[in-house]
């Protein structure tokens, strides 16, 4: 194997075939050095292997924390929405308190100054019918 094409073998499952291969090739001609390459490239196939579940197991735990933030996000912002929805009702019905408020007070103002009319009337026309009972208090 030549050093290019070794570092594309010693990963995944063929890397894990070919040391394999390599080791029992080695114990077979006596040859501890190639047994012991074959080994080593087992484990380094198995590392491998481990490296990528691991780094597969982080992208997913990564992708879990982004979204669960992305829900805390909307949940906060859906909170803030209500907040403000519910502050925009407060007001209006605030708002609302004092139009009728101020409705009721002129409803009242028109109701004394109405009565205040009547009573004045009222005092004219009795005042001339006491003009025209005793004319005198006139002069």
């Amino acid at each position: 194997m030549t050093p290019d094409n070794d570092s594309e073998v010693t990963g995944g499952v063929i890397g894990k075939i070919a040391g394999r291969l390599k080791e029992t090739a080695g114990e077979a001609l006596g040859r501890d050095d190639m047994a012991r390459e074959g080994r080593l490239q087992q484990a380094g196939s198995d590392a491998e292997r481990e490296a990528r579940r691991r780094e597969a197991f982080a992208r997913d735990e990564h992708a879990e924390a982004d979204a669960e933030a992305r829900l805390a996000a909307t949940e906060a912002e859906r909170a803030r929405l209500r907040a403000e929805v519910d502050a925009d009702r407060h007001e209006a019905q605030i708002e609302a308190d004092a139009d009728r408020a101020e409705a009721q007070a002129d409803q009242q103002r028109a109701r004394e100054t109405a009565a205040a009319a009547r009573l004045e009337q009222d005092a004219r026309d009795r005042e001339l019918r006491a003009d025209a009972i005793d004319p005198e208090e006139q002069r």
